[in-house]
C-alpha cells in the first residue's frame, strides 16, 4: 500500500465523514426542527420509544446524535431515564440504515442498466441535482434538499475513494495475517472498539469495514466481533455530552454504554456456545459490502430483542453506578440552552422548571409560618437555601427567557414566555418575603417575645388566608386554571382589610399595655410581608388571565376589576370574609 493509497484512504474517509455530516444536518433542517418536540412528545411507551429512536436515528443518520438529544431532555427534566433507554435501543438499531445506504456506492455492472445505476452515474446525477437545487432555487426547502444530495454525493465518492485505496491491500500478507488474528471476538471486538471511538461513529466505522470488504478478506467471523466492538466504542460521544449535566443526564448517557455492552455480551455469549456446539457453516464466508450491511442490521435487531425486555433492569445498573447525590445547601437548575432553537421544546422545558420554583416559593411560605410557632435553626436553613435557591431560578430562567425571545416564536409560545418573564419576580419575591419571616422568627425567639392571645388568633387567621390564597394561585399556575385564577384577586382584598383591621387592633393593644413595642415592631413586620405575598400572588393570578387576552395591562385590568366588581367578584369576597374573620 502505498503513500498516495493512504492519502487517498485518508481523503475518502474525510470526504465519507463530511458527506454524512452534511446530510444529516440538511435532514434535520428540512424536518422545519420538529424531529426532537416529536421525540420528545412521542416517546410515552416502550414501543412506541423504540421506533422513535430508531426512526430519527435513521433520518439524522447517527444513533449519537438522538442519544445526545435524550441526554438533554432528561438532564433538564422533560424526560425520565427510563422513558429515554427505550429510544436509546431505537436509535442503536436505526443506525445499521447508514450500512445500507453505503451499499449505493458499490452498484456495478457492464449491462446498460447497471451502468446507468453504477457508482458514478448515481453520485454523477445526485450532485448536479444538488447543485442546481442549492445554486439556483430560492426556495430554502429546495435548499436543504439540494444540500441532503450534496452530503449523498460527498458520502458516495468518499466511499468509492477509500474502497479503491485499499483494493492494494488483498495482496499483503499482513494485511491477512491482521484480519485472521481478529478471528479471535475478543479482539475483534476491542479493534471495533477503538475505531468507533477514535470517528466517534459507528456508521463511519462500518463503512470503512464495508471498503476494507472489496479486497475478498472481511469473513464473517471477522465482520461479527468488529460490529460488536464498533457498537460500544460508539458511545464514547455519548458519554461526552454528559459532561457538566446533572446525574440523570450521566444516567442517560451512560445507560447507552450499557446497553451496548450488556447486549454485546449477551449476544456474543449466545452466538459462540450455539457456534461450538453446531460448528456453524457461514463463519468462514466472504463477506461484500451489501453481506455485511445485513449483518450489522440483523446483529442489533437481535440485539435489541434481548435488551427490551429489561429496561428496567439497565435502569436498575445505571442508577447503581451513578448514584444519587445527597442533597446539601441549592440544588442545581438545568435548562439547555440548545432547545432554544426548538421553542416548543424550549417552553416545556421553562414551565417545568418555573413550575418547580413555584413550588419551591410556596413551600418556602409554610416553613417561614411554621417556624413562628416551633423555631428550630434547621427549618430557619431550610428557609434560607429555598430563597436562595429563588434567586437562582430567577437568573437560570430569566437568562433562558431572553435567549428564547431573539428566535421566531409563534403567538402561543410568544405569550407563554411571556407570561413566565412576568411571573418570575413574583415567585422570587414570595421567597424573599418567606425569609423575611423566618427572620422575624428568629427574632421573636431569641427575644423571647409572646403575643397576646389576641394577636395569636389573628396571626393564625392571617397565616390560614395566605396559605390559602398561594394554594389557589400555585394550584391556577400549575394548571392554568382560570376559575381559579378568579378567586385570587377577592382573597387578596380580604387579606388587604384583615392587614388593616389588624394594625388597628394592634394600636390599641398599645395603648391598653396589652402589647409592648418591642412587639409592636415585629407584628407589624410580619402583617407587611404576609400583604406583600399577597399582592404577588394577585400578580401572578392576574398575568395569567392575562395571556388569553393578549396582552398584559396589568393595572388596567385591576382598576377594572376594583372599580366594577361584578356579582362573582362579590360572591367570592363575601366568602372569604366570612371564612377569614377576625
Amino acid at each position: 500500500m502505498s503513500i498516495s493509497d493512504v492519502i487517498s484512504l485518508l481523503s475518502g474517509i474525510s470526504m465519507f465523514l463530511f458527506g454524512m455530516s452534511l446530510m444529516g444536518e440538511a435532514l434535520k433542517q428540512v424536518s422545519g426542527d420538529k424531529l426532537e418536540p416529536i421525540l420528545y412528545k412521542l416517546s410515552g411507551s416502550p414501543i412506541r420509544g423504540l421506533l422513535l429512536g430508531s426512526g430519527v436515528t435513521a433520518v439524522i443518520q447517527s444513533s449519537s446524535a438522538t442519544s445526545v438529544i435524550l441526554v438533554g431532555f432528561v438532564s433538564s427534566g422533560i424526560m425520565k431515564v427510563r422513558q429515554a433507554i427505550p429510544v436509546i435501543l431505537g436509535a442503536i438499531f436505526g443506525t445499521s440504515i447508514t450500512g445500507w445506504i453505503i451499499c449505493l456506492s458499490y452498484i456495478e455492472g457492464t449491462d446498460t442498466l447497471s451502468a446507468l445505476l453504477s457508482t458514478a452515474t448515481l453520485t454523477g446525477i445526485i450532485a448536479v441535482t444538488g447543485i442546481l437545487l442549492r445554486m439556483f432555487s430560492k426556495n430554502k426547502v429546495h435548499n436543504r434538499v439540494g444540500d441532503i444530495l450534496l452530503g449523498l454525493a460527498i458520502l458516495l465518492f468518499g466511499m468509492s475513494l477509500m474502497s479503491g485505496s485499499v483494493v492494494g491491500l488483498k495482496e499483503q500478507p499482513w494485511f491477512h495475517m491482521m484480519l485472521t488474528s481478529m478471528k479471535n471476538p475478543l479482539l475483534g471486538i476491542l479493534v471495533g472498539m477503538a475505531v468507533a471511538a477514535m470517528l466517534q461513529s459507528a456508521s463511519a466505522a462500518v463503512g470503512i469495514v464495508q471498503a476494507l470488504s472489496i479486497t475478498g478478506a472481511i469473513t464473517f467471523n471477522v465482520a461479527l466481533p468488529l460490529f460488536m466492538g464498533i457498537s460500544i466504542g460508539a458511545s464514547l460521544p455519548v458519554m461526552l455530552s454528559s459532561l457538566g449535566t446533572n446525574t440523570n443526564g450521566k444516567r442517560t448517557a451512560l445507560s447507552y454504554l450499557v446497553s451496548c455492552f450488556v447486549g454485546v455480551m449477551a449476544t456474543a455469549s449466545i452466538f459462540y456456545i450455539i457456534e461450538a456446539i453446531v460448528h456453524l457453516p457461514f463463519m468462514e464466508m466472504i463477506m461484500n459490502p451489501f453481506s455485511l450491511a445485513f449483518v450489522n442490521t440483523v446483529f442489533r435487531f437481535v440485539m435489541i430483542c434481548i435488551l427490551m425486555p429489561f429496561t428496567k433492569v439497565l435502569e436498575a445498573i445505571v442508577n447503581y453506578i451513578i448514584p444519587a447525590k445527597a442533597v446539601e445547601g441549592v440544588n442545581p437548575i438545568y435548562l439547555d440552552e440548545r432547545f432554544t432553537r426548538h421553542p416548543s421544546l424550549a417552553i416545556e422545558q421553562s414551565r417545568i422548571v418555573i413550575n418547580d420554583m413555584a413550588r419551591q416559593a410556596s413551600h418556602a411560605v409554610s416553613e417561614a409560618s411554621a417556624l413562628l410557632s416551633h423555631y428550630s435553626e434547621e427549618g430557619f436553613q431550610r428557609v434560607v437555601d429555598l430563597e436562595t435557591e429563588g434567586d437562582q431560578y430567577e437568573d437560570t430562567i430569566g437568562s433562558f427567557l431572553m435567549k428564547l425571545s431573539e428566535e421566531d416564536l409563534t403567538e402561543r409560545h410568544s405569550h407563554e414566555s411571556s407570561l413566565f418573564l412576568h411571573t418570575l419576580s413574583d415567585f422570587e419575591r414570595i421567597s424573599d418575603h418567606a425569609l423575611n419571616i423566618a427572620n422575624n422568627a428568629q427574632e421573636i425567639h431569641e427575644k423571647q417575645l409572646v403575643f397576646s392571645d389576641h394577636a395569636t388568633h389573628e396571626l393564625s387567621v392571617m397565616k390560614a388566608a395566605v396559605r390559602e390564597i398561594l394554594d389557589i394561585t400555585i394550584q391556577a399556575f400549575l394548571d392554568e386554571d382560570m376559575k381559579n385564577a378568579e378567586r385570587v384577586e377577592p382573597l387578596e382584598e380580604v387579606i388587604d382589610d384583615l392587614c388593616d383591621q389588624m394594625k388597628l387592633h394592634h394600636v390599641e393593644r398599645l395603648q391598653t399595655g396589652r402589647c409592648s413595642i418591642s412587639q409592636g415592631f415585629v407584628f407589624n413586620d410580619l402583617m407587611t410581608n404576609f400583604e406583600r405575598i399577597s399582592d404577588h400572588c394577585s400578580n401572578i393570578a392576574v398575568a395569567l388571565i392575562e395571556i388569553y387576552s393578549g396582552s398584559f395591562a396589568t393595572h388596567e385590568y385591576l382598576g377594572t376589576i376594583k372599580s366594577k366588581r361584578n356579582d362573582q367578584f362579590e360572591r367570592y369576597f363575601d366568602e372569604y370574609k366570612a371564612r377569614f374573620a377576625i
